[in-house]
């Protein structure tokens, strides 16, 4: 009975234990069945709020894409403004600069012939000064110009083989009164050299240095000269001046910024070295400065040698040194439609002797060749006449009539490349205003000279 009862409660117990597992089994099933739908919800819920986020996203985005398509049509208006300004304002400075160059294109003319009356040494010191205030205001003007054309994008360097003695001739003729006239050394170390440069900005760069060093040197003398710099040359100008405390060495290669002056010394308005920095950047060329305080300075520019061969030597009608002879009885077609220049002009040209017929029209010009008695010797003619008539046509029209190639003179306040390219074209030679008087004599005794003798 015992082990009966013992035999069928171990069944029990094992049937218990079976019943155990098969529920555990089932009561695991159901969880992870539970599990797997709670889930799928949570997953369906992340996506409804990943969508609804998305949604809100490309919203922000349409929105900050409209926004940067206003700025952008904004800035693109600013900018148009911006360069119709600037285009405006160089157009407007280059005009006022040409306009402000005939009167003192006039007042040059005038005061030489003054100069010639003046015989006083108190006279011939007043007009000496007089001459010296227009010639900084002429250098102010020109440099003006210069900056116009470069915030105007017009001003693009030609680059070509550059002889440095021809350069270096110029500059030496240039600037020798100027020296002379401040009691200071001067001198100018010849060089074979030819480099890579567009010769124009070249020249004004070396321009600038020299009329600096001689602006601020006081005592001593000023040189200039080339070192050869590996495959380059470096042209130098040294002076004895003040010298610059490095503390300025930068400034003054900023617009309106100069260095320090003392009482009575006529110094620019802070332009020419940020012209030179300017040039020196389109052209590619190093700049340099080292100076002692108290010692002087030395501003260099380093310039890339050439083989190439110089086709046309780089020359100014200012260093053409003839004898002035011919001008006396030498009949002169003047076309001139400003008329303080026309009469200033006119009176230098009598006082060398010349007989001399004024007009402002190449019409009128045609009209008044009667009043010179014959052909004219020469005609010097302005480039830009009224109601869009040029001095190269005016000169064209006149040589036609009188079936003669008379030798013409084209005088300008245009300082563009177009300008002298034009009259280049057509074989005239070409002087800028303000006119130097000794250049017109120098070029007119020339030509009048040449004319003469090809007629023998």
């Amino acid at each position: 009975m015992t082990d009966s009862k013992t035999t069928r409660l171990m069944a029990l117990e094992r049937e218990a234990e079976k019943l155990r597992k098969i529920n555990a089994a089932l009561m695991s099933r159901v969880e992870r069945s539970t599990d797997q739908q709670l889930n799928a919800f949570s997953l369906f819920e992340t996506a409804i709020a990943l969508d609804q986020q998305v949604r809100d996203r490309t919203q922000q985005l349409k929105q900050a894409l409209q926004s940067l398509e206003k700025t952008n049509g904004r800035l693109l208006q600013a900018k148009q403004q911006a360069e119709a300004a600037s285009s405006l304002k160089s157009s407007v400075l280059v005009s006022v600069t040409h306009d402000l160059l005939q009167p003192l294109n006039a007042a040059r003319l005038t005061l030489s012939a003054l100069a010639e009356m003046t015989s006083e040494p108190k006279g011939v010191a007043l007009t000496e000064q007089i001459d010296r205030s227009l010639a900084t205001l002429e250098d102010m003007l020109r440099t003006l110009l210069d900056i116009s054309k470069l915030d105007a994008g017009v001003l693009k360097p030609e680059f070509g083989p550059v002889a440095i003695a021809s350069l270096f001739e110029a500059l030496e003729q240039e600037f020798s009164a100027t020296a002379a006239r401040r009691n200071l050394g001067f001198r100018i170390m010849p060089s074979s050299a030819v480099v890579r440069s567009d010769p124009l900005m070249l020249r004004r760069i070396l321009q600038n240095f020299l009329a600096n060093a001689l602006r601020y040197t006081h005592r001593g003398s000023v040189l200039m000269g080339c070192r050869r710099h590996g495959d380059d040359i470096r042209i130098e100008v040294h002076d004895t001046g003040p010298g610059i405390p490095e503390a300025q060495r930068e400034a003054i290669f900023v617009e309106f910024q100069r260095g320090e002056t003392s009482a009575g010394d006529k110094a620019g308005i802070g332009l020419g070295l940020s012209i030179v920095r300017r040039f020196a950047d389109l052209l590619e060329h190093d700049i340099r400065l080292t100076s002692r305080p108290g010692k002087g300075a030395v501003f260099s520019v380093t310039v890339p040698r050439t083989l190439d061969p110089v086709a046309i030597p780089m020359r100014e009608q200012a260093s053409v040194d003839y004898r002035y002879g011919g001008m006396e009885g030498a009949k002169i077609l003047l076309i001139e439609n400003d008329l303080s220049s026309a009469e200033g002009l006119a009176h230098l040209l009598e006082k060398w002797g010349c007989d001399v017929a004024v007009t402002i029209s190449k019409s009128e010009a045609l009209e008044r060749i009667h009043a010179l008695d014959g052909i004219p010797d020469a005609i010097i003619a302005d480039l830009h006449l009224d109601n869009g008539e040029t001095g190269i046509q005016a000169v064209d029209v006149i040589r036609g009539a009188i079936n003669t190639k008379v030798p013409a003179i084209i005088v300008t306040a245009d300082y563009s490349a177009k300008a002298a390219s034009d009259v280049s074209a057509y074989g005239h030679e070409l002087l800028k205003k303000p006119i130097k008087p000794a250049e017109m004599r120098s070029l007119l005794s020339f030509l009048l000279a040449a004319e003469q003798s090809a007629r023998l």
